[in-house]
């Protein structure tokens, strides 16, 4: 019985001669008949080395025939980077819709070769100086510093060592660049649901928080009814705790104020809204319609009838945040690069 040599990454260390210890840089310079520093430089692709095509060509057949791995901590040493890029979350992988920042950034730094560190500190100080620590030691290409939801910031400052970029948030005075949604665009695109759907008197309920979110979405609102030539009357904006027993408490008032259709600051919200307009056994959306905000698909997609909503767009946040760090997408100095808060139209209207 005759069995076939493993080339690449075989797990079969004695096929190559090498059993117990991993592939060293002198077994490949042995097995191609050349110096170590030939195959180091062969290995690190140094441009300027004199080696002949033949050499190269039998040190890159003895690296894939014995499965050697370069040493990658030693080519960070010497050239000073990685092929990290880092992140460093408050919460985001423990959030279900914000988690797609990750997902974002991770997809984005492998399309350019890279690979993502990510540590997730819950917002704690110390962790995040102990992950940007860690990070600066492996000499990552760069860091991505995000939030779970849109906020001004103040960056830890070991981040000022590296180049950095903020993802979801940013710097009250904007020296660093950063990637946020556009808050007025999405609030802009949720009353223009309504409008379409020809809606004249639409409610907004607002958060009682003060954010960009909050402020933003107002002021996409009132652009939106300007446009359409409609007067904006601010009896018609609510403000409600951003959960569902907000959204549910605000049921009566809008039913005072004789609306057709309502946008809610975010999907939780709408889902009390639901609740409370089903007890008073009016339907959606024949008797009122509803638009929400950040496309939760826990909530928005699984609602009766599903809900009607604006995006956050997490994953563009994170893929963009990426772009900009390596250079290949130009962020504004002056103020966050904006990302589209893009609709996402359901049975709710």
């Amino acid at each position: 019985m005759t069995t076939k040599r493993k080339r690449s990454g075989s797990s079969d260390a004695a096929e190559s001669g090498h059993a117990g210890h991993p592939v060293t840089m002198r077994d490949v310079a042995e097995a191609a008949g050349v110096s170590v520093a030939t195959v180091s430089n062969v290995v690190n692709d140094k441009k300027s080395a004199r080696i002949g095509a033949d050499a190269r060509q039998r040190v890159h057949d003895a690296v894939s025939d014995l499965g050697y791995r370069p040493n990658a901590l030693a080519k960070t040493l010497s050239s000073g980077s990685s092929k990290f890029i880092g992140l460093v979350a408050d919460a985001i992988a423990t959030t279900p819709f914000a988690g797609q920042i990750i997902h974002g950034a991770q997809d984005e730094a492998w399309k350019h070769g890279f690979v993502l560190l990510v540590a997730n500190t819950e917002g704690d100080p110390a962790a995040e100086e102990a992950a940007i620590g860690m990070m600066l030691e492996h000499k990552v290409r760069g860091v991505l510093y995000s939030t779970w939801f849109h906020r001004a910031v103040v960056p830890p400052e070991a981040l000022r060592e590296t180049d950095y970029v903020l993802v979801d948030c940013f710097e009250a005075n904007a020296t660093a660049p950063a990637v946020v949604p556009d808050e007025v665009q999405g609030g802009y695109t949720a009353t223009g649901l309504l409008l379409e759907a020809g809606h004249r008197r639409i409610a907004f309920i607002n958060t009682t928080s003060s954010s960009p979110a909050q402020s933003g979405r107002l002021k996409g609102y009132r652009r939106a009814l300007t446009e359409a030539g409609i007067d904006f009357d601010p009896a018609l904006v609510l403000e409600a705790h951003p959960e569902q027993e907000g959204g549910y408490a605000a049921t009566d008032r809008l039913l005072e104020l004789k609306v057709t259709a309502v946008f809610c600051h975010n999907d939780r919200v709408a889902m009390g809204l639901y609740d409370g307009v089903r007890e008073r056994g009016l339907k959606i959306p024949s008797d009122i319609a509803i638009v929400g905000f950040d496309n939760q698909e826990v909530i928005a997609a699984h609602l009766r009838p599903p809900l009607s909503t604006v995006a956050l767009p997490h994953y563009e946040l994170g893929a963009a945040g990426v772009r900009v760090l390596l250079g290949i997408q130009e962020a504004p100095q002056e103020s966050p690069l904006l990302i589209s808060c893009p609709p996402v139209p359901r049975a709710s209207i």
